[in-house]
């Protein structure tokens, strides 16, 4: 098949109770793969995904539900139609999964590296008042220019995720993200709102997670790229484990470039296929590009997946 598709995957803030349910219902596949990294990990995912608790809005329970799912609905595409990617790109903890679609991680292991991420970016924030809070409409100058600003005068927020054209999400201090609403509203932003969140991702206030996250991520990557990755970090292409070693790490504190990984190869592709639920990415890339953008979450949405990509080869 001739199409160039790019592989997305949703990063924290997709999840939802269900998610993945249809998958488990209708294939064997799916519950075999539930079942493993319920083994793997110690975690109840039948519950965890299609129950309603109060731990699928916990880090270290949030990063494993996501990417199991995403692996899911990649592994089922893939057997009906298994064409290598141009490039993956998964937001934050996207790229991880990303990572399980080229084959540098077995999606098992993917499982229970990332609930030891969310542990350890969990631990990396106990005992203080983090949060991570959304700005939209203003230009990234501006957000970090006011970013850079409040740093100075002793305030800790830093500008962690670029996701699209006038959407920037900031992590820092709750009290300091409280005193920074007024402040982008005061230079236009059409709206600045704390999202719920218990960590603050992508800052340097995550640093001491990077030295035990490297350690795991050397014993589980291989070096097996059968396409490369975009990496959050630099918004470039890389297809080693030497070099996954080394931006993977650094991610946990450095910002998502994901709308500038979107511009940089949109015009390598046909279309993009997002694996998981919510079409996050979809909504997203609306503005960012005209390429033909499907989501695999269910069964029939895959099907529909299936169909169109076949018309486009």
């Amino acid at each position: 098949m001739s199409v160039k598709c790019a592989f997305l995957f949703p990063g924290q803030g997709s999840q939802a109770k269900g998610m993945g349910e249809d998958f488990f219902k209708n294939s064997e596949i799916a519950r075999k793969m539930i079942a493993d990294a319920s083994e793997k990990t110690g975690i109840d995912f039948e519950s965890l995904l299609f129950t309603e608790n109060d731990n699928l809005e916990k880090t270290e329970f949030t990063q494993p539900a996501i990417l199991l799912v995403s692996a899911i609905a990649h592994r089922l595409f893939e057997n009906e139609m298994p064409i290598k990617p141009v490039y993956a790109l998964g937001h934050s903890l996207g790229e991880f999964s990303a990572l399980t679609a080229v084959g540098a991680l077995d999606p098992i292991d993917a499982v229970a590296l990332v609930n030891l991420r969310g542990k350890l970016m969990a631990e990396a924030c106990e005992g203080q008042d983090v949060g991570m809070l959304v700005s939209l409409g203003l230009d990234d100058e501006t957000v970090e220019k006011i970013c850079q600003e409040q740093r100075d005068a002793g305030m800790k927020v830093w500008p962690v995720n670029y996701n699209a054209q006038g959407q920037i999400v900031i992590a820092g201090l709750k009290p300091d993200l409280q005193k920074l609403e007024p402040i982008l509203k005061e230079a236009k932003a059409r709206r600045a709102m704390l999202l719920n969140m218990s960590v603050a991702s992508h800052c340097p206030l995550l640093e001491s997670a990077t030295a035990p996250l490297a350690e795991k991520l050397n014993e589980v990557l291989k070096d097996e790229f059968k396409a490369p990755v975009v990496s959050n970090v630099t918004a470039e292409k890389y297809m080693s484990k030497e070099e996954a070693l080394e931006l993977l790490p650094k991610q946990l504190v450095s910002p998502v470039l994901y709308k500038q990984s979107i511009a940089k190869f949109d015009d390598e592709i046909d279309c993009y296929i997002e694996f998981g639920h919510g079409g996050v990415l979809k909504g997203l890339n609306r503005k960012a590009t005209k390429k033909p953008h499907f989501v695999v979450s269910d069964m029939q949405s895959l099907a529909n997946a299936l169909e169109e990509v076949a018309k486009l080869g």
